[in-house]
């Protein structure tokens, strides 16, 4: 067997796990780390009990368990074995047993001591995938209060190996491996429109193709995923010569042809299209050159979905350089990059670890079932609150979790399930006869370019090859083989029901029936409180009730991606208990008044309405405070003089409630509630008289004040009381001139003198002055002879200061 780069570390690896029974392994892919490390701790001895290494997908656990039981000359199942979702190989005689990442939660959730379990290996750790992150946190915390004899090593393929040493306080061993020089090309300049990107790969995947008759060996391919895989494949099918085969490399493959992929040529070359999955966790023998698209699948939370979805995104330098290091394993290499090197500078460093954007309603579960708390896990990144709390909310909503957040019967049996906690939840309410819809509801869409009806999708799922025959909706062939295969695993869960699949589907997603809205355009209200649209001319257009089971994720108003018909009696049987009668006293923006009605509502949306007779004054009043929000305050006529008094002597320092349009709009609750009986709708408000309310707002003293302060009138020789307005940069009058006669002084308010507006007889401005005595001497005499003319009926003495005040004209002789 040749030697491999990782045996340098074993020794240091070996002593570390012996000494404190933990640690990272930090090594390159290819270093031999998967195979080697799990038989040395065995050989070792460090082990009485069974090893498990987990891995983060099912054919790399396949892989490597048939490569360690190769080397030891056996088949997998005796002393090597593996467990994965549907297909264990295991026996009485394993030490050693690969499995994916789900299935060791299940074996803490059902034995937290791990009983027969001595060492538990995390491997491809720096892929951060949300059950590794919660299996470690879980492992962690055993070994504190359980076992403290359970070794623990995380091995990463990556430089960011550090803080997962912190983590587990435990030492770091490194492996540098070795690897031939790999020559990397880039792009001279960015592609731009994605449409472009699949010829431009087409091209260097034929060049590469002929770099190997030189060199031989054969090409591996990254792209995203199996759609574009299976274009690629079709694209280059009429391209390479002969003795070129094309190899597709992805995980939903069955395995059989999984290793077909992987295997090496007895004679002529290969390319192989492979997602990330031959990233790190595989090895592909005599690869010579790599051709990277550059993007990658991660699981990030659809909020169209509810659930985790995968979506592409730009790959990271770490993949980058795992992905081209894939050509340098048995001699000098090339890689072909599908960017330019200047965009290779706006690449992030490492993947987002999966917990920071994914779904965390099953983690949330998991949790529940552990009796724990985010924060009473050693996370390595902590899970997001915001997202906790809505994922404990769905469970709550889906009796998984009681009123205090605590698990229940019906929760355990959720958790069980390999599925999503809103799929589990229908399954186990509806029974076998709900494993297709949820099968189907797992995978993505198999029909492309169909109408949104969901009982489309079951219908072909039922026949497909006559579903194909009289339909012209492109159908995705490996999307129906896994819906089908997932179907038998799952309908073993319970007994059939009578529900149609449209309430079914309700059961997983009692937040997204939808009440279409009045109006020509499908819109909808789902009971969870959000909005949705249909395109005009779907099917289900003019449906008056929808179940909405994906959409296209817009927080605004989302697009129906795929939904069914649902009765108001399905909805009334399934949700009878959370079904109520609502009294409705709300301000009606569009009809501009209160609204009072009696409502049946599932949800945000409502099955009955009936007018509220003899609603409550109060009710109606506090309902009006949001219209008064709707339609504004204004201050004008005496309340905007009151309002300008109370700021002119709040500016001063004097204790008054804040009188602005803000502070009032602010404090309606306050001062406007109890004033506003018998106000309903715009009109009553228009009419409504703000100045009352505001005087009610000041106490006795808080009045006194104001009033000596900032009086609301000046009182004239006649005794009338004229009103001071506060609203210019000083308090000012408007007053007849002739009712002045006999003013020497000037008057003054708070110290400041009045702006005063002398009138006509006819109320006309004349003069304005803040000096009535030095108006009196000296432009007083102009302005009388101009007002004898123009009106000679009303007194114009020479000395005002000595005539009486009047409003009246003379006497007639």
């Amino acid at each position: 067997m040749t030697r491999l780069p990782i045996e340098d570390a074993i020794p240091d690896l070996l002593a570390a796990l012996k000494s404190s029974g933990r640690a990272v392994l930090q090594a390159p892919p290819g270093a031999g780390k998967t195979t080697r490390v799990p038989l040395a701790i065995l050989e070792a001895g460090l082990c009485d009990g069974k090893i498990v290494m987990l891995e983060p997908r099912r054919l790399a656990a396949r892989a490597a368990a048939e490569r360690m039981a190769d080397t030891l000359g056996q088949r997998a199942g005796e002393t090597v074995g593996y467990r994965v979702r549907g297909e264990a190989k295991v026996s009485k005689s394993t030490r050693i047993e690969v499995v994916t990442e789900g299935i060791l939660t299940r074996m803490l959730q059902s034995n937290p001591d791990l009983p027969g379990v001595d060492a538990v290996i995390f491997d491809e750790f720096h892929e951060r995938s949300l059950n590794a992150d919660l299996g470690l946190a879980l492992c962690l915390e055993v070994t504190g209060a359980l076992r403290d004899d359970l070794m623990l090593l995380a091995m990463s393929a990556t430089l960011d190996a550090e803080p997962v040493g912190r983590l587990m306080g435990a030492p770091m061993i490194t492996s540098e491996g070795r690897s031939f020089p790999v020559k990397t090309h880039w792009l001279d300049r960015p592609l731009g429109a994605q449409a472009r990107r699949l010829d431009a790969l087409v091209d260097l995947v034929v060049q590469a193709e002929r770099d190997t008759r030189k060199t031989g060996g054969g090409v591996l391919v990254f792209l995203p995923g199996e759609g574009e895989i299976r274009r690629a494949e079709a694209a280059l099918s009429a391209r390479l010569p002969e003795n070129c085969v094309l190899r597709p490399l992805f995980g939903a493959m069955p395995f059989a042809a999984q290793r077909v992929a992987i295997a090496p040529m007895d004679q002529g070359r290969k390319v192989v299209l492979a997602t990330s999955i031959a990233e790190t966790s595989l090895t592909i023998p005599d690869i010579r050159v790599v051709v990277d698209m550059g993007q990658a699948r991660r699981a990030r939370f659809d909020p169209g979905s509810g659930m985790s979805r995968l979506v592409t995104e730009r790959v990271t330098r770490a993949e980058a350089t795992q992905r081209a290091g894939r050509a340098g394993r048995v001699a000098e290499g090339k890689c072909y990059r599908l960017w330019s090197k200047g965009e290779e500078g706006a690449l992030s460093a490492y993947p987002p670890a999966e917990i920071e954007a994914a779904d965390l309603t099953g983690l949330a579960l998991e949790l529940a079932l552990w009796g724990a708390e985010p924060g009473d896990l050693a996370f390595l990144t902590p899970p997001p609150e915001g997202t906790m709390v809505e994922s404990k909310a769905l469970l709550t909503m889906l009796g998984a979790l009681d009123a205090k957040g605590r698990i229940t019967d019906h929760g355990r049996a959720l958790a069980a399930l390999p599925l999503h906690p809103r799929l589990g939840h229908m399954l186990v309410s509806a029974g076998s006869g709900a494993a297709t819809l949820a099968a189907l509801m797992a995978e993505r869409d198999p029909l492309k370019g169909a109408p949104l009806d969901l009982l489309l999708r079951l219908e072909a799922l039922r026949d497909i090859r006559a579903f194909q025959r009289n339909r012209v909706w492109q159908v995705n062939a490996g999307a129906v083989d896994r819906i089908k295969a997932e179907t038998k695993r799952l309908r073993t869960k319970g007994q059939a029901s009578d529900l149609s699949p449209a309430a079914m589907a309700a059961l997983a997603y009692p937040d997204r029936i939808g009440q279409r809205r009045k109006g020509d355009v499908p819109r909808y209200v789902l009971s969870g409180g959000k909005g949705v649209v249909l395109d005009s001319g779907d099917t289900l257009a003019a449906a008056p009730y929808l179940v909405v089971t994906d959409t296209d994720g817009n927080p605004r108003e989302a697009r129906v991606r795929m939904a069914a018909q649902i009765s108001e009696g399905e909805i009334r049987n399934l949700f009878s208990g959370q079904i109520s009668w609502v009294d409705s006293c709300a301000w009606s923006k569009r009809d501009r008044r209160v609204v009072a009605r009696k409502q049946e509502r599932f949800g945000a949306i409502t099955l009955s309405d009936r007018l509220w007779k003899d609603v409550p004054d109060d009710t109606v009043a506090q309902a009006m405070l949001d219209g008064v929000r709707d339609l504004g305050l204004r201050l004008d006529g005496a309340a905007a003089r009151l309002a300008a008094r109370v700021e002119l002597v709040r500016a001063e320092g004097a204790d008054l409630p804040e009188f602005t349009i803000e502070g009032l709009t602010e404090s309606l609750e306050d001062w406007l509630l109890p004033m506003l009986s018998g106000v309903r709708n715009a009109e009553e408000w228009k009419r409504f008289d703000l100045l009352p309310a505001l005087r009610a707002r000041l106490d006795w003293t808080q009045t006194q004040e104001l009033d000596r302060r900032a009086p609301g009138s000046f009182e004239t020789p006649l005794g009338r009381k004229v009103a001071i307005d506060y609203g210019g940069a000083v308090p000012e009058i408007s007053v007849r001139l002739q009712e002045l006669f006999g003013v020497t002084q000037h008057p003054v308010v708070g110290g400041e003198a009045l702006k005063i507006t002398l009138l006509s007889p006819a109320q006309r401005p004349i003069q304005i002055t803040r000096d009535l005595p030095g108006f009196w001497a000296g432009s007083y005499a102009d302005v009388r002879k101009d007002m004898r003319a123009q009106y000679p009926k009303h007194p114009w003495p020479e000395d005002p200061t000595q005539a009486n005040p009047t409003l009246r004209a003379k006497r007639r002789k």
